[in-house]
């Protein structure tokens, strides 16, 4: 079987993997981009509801979750949201800002995967193997040896960008991993983030609000996000809800507090004002009227307020503002976003992303324990680690 030589052998053809290529190609490398998918960049096509939300302006390496929480600073700082940006803007792709920093095409995620795609065909373009599995992969001689059915590929650089298991419909998988430990990388215990919670058969109260919505803050221990909050079927979704996730451990408790701008004493200052209205009235003017509703059934203050005593109106205050409950799980790797965890930073390099313990190999983007808040973190973390790596290559 006659083999080819490349400088560098990508595994995925991702985010991180194609801004890995297009960075690599463009400083005269001869680079192999391999996926099994038949299709480069399917999970950025499908983000931020297909107008890709591809960084976020706020980027600030404290918004990552690490078992190293210093590992990802040196490639966030020198591949930064607005090196991204003036790549968009040469490209002419419209976008705009939402809410808290994010960035989104304004037309379509195909915009972004074109420009990748466009940026690796620069400088000694980029090959592809799309839709070829491969079936081996080896080290010996000072080289990597890639199989694939019927053709077999070596380069002194093989780049891990096949991602985690997040979204398995689309391909997903651990592949990354074994590829790890095959070459002796430790791998921390991966597991969904970015992920909606679920809730046993007890929550009645969040299982009978099925589609409410609500701005609200969600917290885990010391850790808080202000966003929105989706009661579903199966337990609690939205921003917030996602956000916290990432943060959650089975078994805790995670609390919710339903109004947010309220400040302490409240419902004192409302009775005081305003005697004869009902805690029932108070809520239903400060959140969706199902939501209200059962929260003012769960408190059980009937009556005006003037009848209530202030220290139940203080205690329901306490409730309102950190409502707990114990999530039973989440929905696993086939809802979550984003996967936590991955291959460990310990034998990686903060600088090039390259194993240590072996010369020429690199791993890069989410197959990294190296994980985003929501709204364009993760692929900003995706676009400054292909870079990184791209440097070494």
């Amino acid at each position: 079987m006659p083999v080819a030589e490349f400088d560098a052998i990508i595994l995925g053809a991702g985010a991180a993997g194609l801004l890995c290529a297009s960075t690599a190609a463009q400083r005269g490398r001869r680079v192999l981009v391999i996926d099994h998918a038949d299709e480069a960049g399917k999970k950025i096509l499908i983000s931020g509801g297909g107008r890709c939300n591809f960084t976020n302006s706020g980027t600030v390496p404290e918004r990552f979750l690490s078992a190293n929480p210093r590992f990802a600073r040196s490639a966030l700082a020198r591949y930064t949201p607005q090196d991204f940006l003036a790549m968009v803007e040469r490209h002419g792709i419209a976008w705009h800002e939402k809410t808290l920093g994010q960035l989104f095409c304004d037309g379509s995620a195909r915009q972004i995967v074109a420009m990748l795609m466009d940026e690796c065909a620069r400088g000694e373009p980029a090959a592809f193997a799309m839709g070829q599995a491969v079936t081996d992969v080896a080290h010996r001689d000072g080289r990597f040896h890639v199989t694939l059915p019927g053709r077999a590929v070596q380069a002194p650089a093989l780049v891990i960008a096949t991602g985690g298991p997040s979204i398995p419909k689309m391909g997903a998988t651990g592949f990354a991993y074994d590829l790890a430990r095959r070459f002796g990388l430790k791998v921390v215990q991966p597991r969904p983030a970015l992920v909606p919670l679920t809730l046993d058969d007890g929550e009645l109260l969040f299982r009978s609000l099925s589609g409410v919505s609500a701005p609200v803050i969600a917290s885990v221990g010391k850790t808080a996000f202000r966003e929105a909050a989706l009661f579903t079927h199966r337990g609690l979704s939205g921003p917030a809800i996602l956000q916290i996730s990432s943060y959650w451990r089975h078994g805790e408790p995670v609390a919710i507090n339903f109004l947010p701008d309220r400040g302490e004493g409240w419902m004192r200052a409302a009775k005081r004002d305003n005697p004869r209205t009902t805690v029932g009235r108070l809520l239903g003017a400060a959140l969706p009227d199902r939501l209200a509703e059962a929260l003012g059934e769960r408190l059980a203050l009937a009556g005006e307020l003037a009848n209530l005593p202030d220290k139940a109106l203080a205690r329901a205050e306490q409730v309102l503002g950190a409502w707990r409950f114990t999530p039973n799980g989440t929905q696993g790797f086939a809802k979550a976003e984003v996967t936590a965890g991955g291959v460990s930073t310990d034998g990686l390099s903060s600088q090039t992303m390259a194993a240590r313990a072996l010369p020429g190999l690199h791993v890069i983007g989410e197959a990294v324990d190296v994980t985003g808040w929501l709204g364009g973190y993760n692929f900003q973390w995706a676009w400054a680690s292909g870079w990184a790596a791209a440097q070494a290559l």
